[in-house]
Parts: structure tokens; sequence; C-alpha cells
């Protein structure tokens, strides 16, 4: 009876959704991982920052290589590459070829992963020692690369659960798919909270606890992820072969497109790499500050961009899949508005109320994050447009263009973090770089796909729409910052019992000013929010 009642739970879950609710799923799964991943680093930090500093550098730098090849070898690169192709074989009614496919890529980024965590154990300690760590003092460099050694997993264990979530993007279903992320961050939990403590079974202590309990938990977090993805298949009709179908037409498919968008990821992440041995050399803690302030500024991006262009990206695969181009792009369209619509707003506020933000990490908050954060504010805007604009290209299953853009704006950015490091910026001047490189690469983006576009892709009425965005936005800002001034952080707002409320306060209110500067204005985007909230207000009048 129980084995039936899971198996009801799970084919409801894994039901066919609308864009709508899967852009409300991802939306509110990210926001779920979001706070999750505050309430980790307010951990890390409350423990480790102020009290041991190097120990938290070189988690932090232990963490860089694993996700690198994480990144080049799967993560989005996949995504972007399979769901496509994959999709184009369900549309046709071709389900043998698209399990052949998934299998084959399933098994061959098995192989693949296995090995880069093989080669990553092995080469541990150069690779801390002279890559991502040079300016670790020994103490810290020997715990980073035990750490590393540990967290090395994590590439092979991830592959396998992005791989077995895509599938589920590409049918449209995302409960599952949306859950990975949390879990993940449950792991590490559980290695701050228990696993710093020692691990002990039957009285016998098998580990003695302490930061590397913390790397224990990232992969726990991982395998959490595998498992939480392999539910997810349940009524899917998956159906797994092991073995690899280097015949099958769409894993070479697949094949030829994925390297263009690994390499694009690759580079991203080379950028990463260099930031962080920049900031390794600024004294302990400014690695992990510039770190928390990037983790900071992804947020609302993920939140916004990620979950938007997710959900609105096998439609758009679907639309080109069945020759509907002029659909396909006024559906580009909507996704587009509606992603710069949300994001201007919250960048804005995330820039005036960042002190608040801030202290959602680290009790009192924390000077130098703030103000890393306030470097990287461009980026939270350009990154949430870019997910959705790069699928723009990625659904015409090229990843080529993006690929090369990429490598110009990354290399620019590069070049701006060590020139910046080199005049005395510090950690601030690697969040001007990001910042900089992430509005460069999107305006290129929006301006190449309008070219290869057949139809009007950014006609009058969308640049008309956008500078009305941007005189709202100008608005909020204003109300933003009348709003910090009014609710001042104070040196003695050390809890977030305090800071939350003021915080909470200072977004409503100019949320509710952009809402009504956006109606007035007669932005579409807001029309739908003003009807059900009249629905609300007046549903008991007749």
């Amino acid at each position: 009876m129980r084995r039936l009642k899971f198996k009801s739970v799970v084919a409801m879950a894994n039901s066919k959704l609308s864009i709508k609710f899967a852009a409300i799923i991802l939306a509110g799964s990210t926001l779920l991982s979001a706070l999750l991943g505050i309430f980790r680093d307010r951990l890390l930090n409350s423990y480790y920052l102020d009290t041991y500093p190097t120990g938290i550098d070189a988690y932090t730098a232990a963490f860089t290589i694993p996700d690198f090849m994480f990144f080049i070898l799967t993560s989005g690169a996949l995504a972007v590459s399979f769901i496509p192709v994959f999709n184009q074989r369900l549309v046709t009614g071709n389900k043998k070829s698209a399990w052949e496919l998934s299998s084959s890529l399933l098994n061959l980024l098995a192989i693949v992963t296995l090995i880069a965590s093989i080669l990553i154990m092995v080469f541990a300690d150069p690779l801390i020692r002279y890559v991502v760590g040079p300016g670790l003092d020994e103490p810290g460099t020997i715990l980073a690369i035990n750490m590393m050694r540990v967290i090395a997993i994590n590439p092979f264990l991830m592959s396998i659960a992005t791989v077995l979530s895509s599938i589920q993007q590409a049918v449209g279903r995302f409960v599952f798919y949306a859950l990975a992320p949390a879990i993940y961050n449950v792991g590490i939990l559980v290695g701050i909270t228990i696993f710093t403590g020692g691990i002990n079974i039957f009285g016998i202590q098998i580990f003695e606890g302490g930061i590397m309990g913390v790397a224990l938990g990232v992969v726990l977090g991982a395998i959490l992820q595998v498992i939480v993805s392999l539910i997810g298949l349940i009524g899917l009709g998956f159906d797994y072969h092991f073995k690899i179908s280097w015949k099958n037409h769409g894993f070479r498919s697949v094949l030829r497109l994925l390297p263009a968008r690994s390499l694009d990821q690759g580079i991203d992440y080379i950028n990463a790499i260099v930031n962080t041995n920049l900031s390794s050399r600024m004294g302990a803690g400014a690695l992990r500050s510039y770190q928390q302030a990037g983790n900071l500024s992804q947020m609302p991006s993920n939140l916004i961009g990620v979950a938007i262009s997710t959900a609105f990206f096998p439609k758009l695969t679907e639309e080109l899949g069945k020759g509907k181009e002029s659909v396909f792009y006024s559906t580009f369209r909507v996704a587009l508005r509606m992603i710069i619509w949300i994001s201007l707003p919250v960048t804005v506020i995330a820039f005036f109320a960042r002190g608040y933000v801030v202290s959602f990490i680290k009790n009192g908050g924390d000077p130098l994050i703030a103000s890393v954060l306030g470097a990287l504010i461009l980026s939270i805007f350009a990154r949430s447009v870019f997910h959705i604009v790069s699928r723009g290209f990625y659904a015409r299953q090229d990843t080529r263009t993006p690929f090369i853009v990429s490598i110009f704006a990354v290399g620019l950015s590069t070049i701006l973090a060590i020139v910046f490091t080199i005049i005395g910026l510090g950690p601030e001047g690697l969040g001007y770089a990001q910042s900089i490189g992430a509005l460069l690469e999107i305006i290129i983006l929006m301006w190449l796909l309008q070219r290869a576009s057949k139809h009007k892709l950014f006609d009058k009425t969308f640049w008309k729409a956008f500078w009305r965005m941007i005189v709202a936005t100008a608005i909020t800002g204003c109300v933003a910052y009348s709003m910090t001034k009014f609710l001042p952080l104070l040196k003695t707002d050390d809890s977030v019992f305090i800071t939350l409320p003021k915080f909470a306060i200072i977004s409503i209110v100019s949320l509710v000013a952009y809402l009504i500067a956006s109606y007035f204005l007669d932005l579409d985007e807001v029309k739908p929010i003003i009807e059900r909230l009249k629905k609300i207000i007046f549903k008991n009048v007749d």
C-alpha cells in the first residue's frame, strides 16, 4: 500500500506542467535553494570567517577545480545541447532513438567525469599550490589539498544527476529537477552541523571532525542529488542501456554541439579561477569575501533568469522543431521582457540594500563583502538576461556564437581583473571587471540575435517597453535609497531578526513603487498582477 501511495505521489509530481506553473515551481525551488544557501553560508561564516579565515579560504579554494570540471564537462552545456536534439526525436515519435541517446550520453559522461575526478585527486597538490591558492599559507594549502581530494568525486556524481534531471526538463517535468539543488544544500548543512563534530559509529571514532566535515557534507549533498534525480525518472518510461551507441545520429549531434558550449562554460570558469588566484593574494579572508559576494549576486539572477528561461526553453525548442519560427520569436520576446522587467528593480534594490543582504550571511554585516557586492551589481541584471538570450541561440542548435562572444567577454573581464588588481582596487576591482564583461556580453549577443533573425526580433514596441522599464526602475531606485535612509542599518543591528524586517519593508515599498510606476507607464507585464490584485481586493464586493 505504501509503495503504491509513493508511486502515485511521484506520478503526480512528474506530470507535465505549463510554462507558467513550471516557472513558479522553478522559481520557488530556486528561492528555497537560495535560502538554504544563505543559511549554509551564515553557519560557515559564523563558525570560521572571523575565527579561522585560513580554513574558510582553503575550503573555498578546494571547490574551484572540481566545480570547473563539472561545469566544463556537464552542467549547462548538457542541457542546452541535449534538450533540443532529444525533443526533436520525441516530437517525431522516435522514442527508441531518444532513450538510446540519453543512455549513451549518461554512460559517456560518467566515464569521462570519473577519470576527471581521479585526476583531480592525484594532482590536488599542484592545483592548489600553483593554480587556485598560491596566496594561502602552508597550513591552509595542506588543508585545501585534502579537502579538494574529498570533493573531487563531485564531478562524477553531479554529472549523473544532471543527465537524469535534463531528461526530466526536456519532457516538461520540473518538480524533482527543481528539488535537486535544494537537496544538495541540505547535504552541506548536514556536514556543517553534524560532520564537523566528528563521526562516531558503534563507539568507534571514524572521523575527528573540524572543517573537513563540510567537505564530507558536500559529497553527501551530491549523493542525495543523484537519488532525487533517479526518483524523478519514475513513470517517464526511461529505457536505460549500459552501452554507448556511437551510431545514434542524435548522440552524434549532441557530441557536435557539446564542445562549443562546454568550452563556453569552461572559459567562464577560467575567469573564476583567475579571480580565486588573485583574491587569495589579498590577505586572509579576501578569497572568501569575494566568493560570498559572488554567491549573493548570483542568487537573484538564478531565481529570475534561470527559472524563467529554463521553463521557456523546452517550449522554444519545440516551436522551432515544428518549424514555427515566428511563434518562437514571439515566445522569446515574452520571456525576455519578463526577465528584464523583474530583474531591473531587483538589481537596484540589491544595490541600495546590499548591507542588509550581507547581514543575512554574517551577523552585523561585513563592509568588504558589501563593497564587492556593490561592484558586482550590474552583473545581476546582465546574467539574468544572459540566460534567456543565450537560449535563443541554443534553441536553434547554435552553441558556437555564444562561445565566441564568451571568449571576448571573459577575456576582457580577466584583463580588467588583473589591471584593477595591479592598481590596487582589491576584491572590488574583481567585481567591477565581472560587471563590465557580463554587460558587454549580453549587448553583443542581443545584437547578433537580431541580425540572425528573419523577423524583427527587437522592434519599436520592445524598445519602447524597455525604456519605460528604465524609467520605472529609476523611480524605484529613488524610493529604495530613501527607504534605506529612513530605516538605516545600524552597528547594533547584529541579528537577522532585526535586519530582515527592515529589508522586507524597504523591498516591499520599493516594489510597490515599481508596480505603480509600471502601471502608469502602461507596461503589459504589470497588468496580470494588477488584475489579480483587483480580484483579491474586490472578491466579496457585489
